[in-house]
């Protein structure tokens, strides 16, 4: 016994037209590679995990898509608040590069929220992580000049952080003369 139906053709062209709501998105963000640390601070931090561990996973945001930078933003924003809360070298452990990894740790928990808003734009997210890899490269940029001042004060063999209390001349040599304005 055969059987086919005449209307086949007609449902599967409007199968066709019907979108698919959990399509993902392939537009993929794509950034050149931020300040990189200079040999000195990467032998200093070498031992420092937390900052390796955000190291080679922000590696990943250089290129990535938009689906990828919200599902692994909770995980980027635990790791870069471990760095954060575990500064272990004392040169880094001053206001001017605390600032920058709570900016940034700032930054990673805003890309958080945006990953539970539904909405959201693929240009928003695409800017937020943009904004991330800049900070993390000032983040560096601040590292590798604290190594770079501390390079040259050990060159210079002077102490620049504390200052030269200067000897006062002797007021003699340079006495001041009042002079008395002439009347006439």
């Amino acid at each position: 016994m055969f059987t086919f139906s005449c209307n086949r053709a007609n449902r599967t062209q409007a199968n066709e037209q019907t979108i698919d709501s959990l399509s993902l998105s392939s537009i993929r963000i794509s950034n050149k590679l931020g300040e990189m640390l200079i040999p000195e601070a990467n032998d200093e931090l070498s031992n420092w995990k937390e900052y390796k561990d955000v190291d080679d996973f922000i590696l990943t945001y250089y290129n990535i898509s938009i689906f990828e930078a919200l599902n692994n933003a909770s995980e980027l924003e635990s790791l870069v608040k471990l760095m954060k809360d575990s500064i272990r070298i004392a040169s880094l452990n001053q206001p001017s590069v605390i600032v920058r990894f709570n900016v940034l740790h700032n930054e990673t928990l805003r890309l958080e929220d945006m990953a539970t808003i539904p909405s959201i734009s693929d240009e928003a997210v695409s800017k937020e992580v943009t904004q991330i890899l800049a900070l993390y490269s000032a983040v560096n940029s601040k590292i590798n000049t604290v190594y770079r001042a501390k390079n040259l004060q050990d060159l210079l063999e002077v102490d620049t952080e504390t200052p030269l209390e200067l000897a006062e001349e002797p007021q003699d040599e340079f006495e001041v003369k009042k002079f008395k304005p002439m009347v006439k």
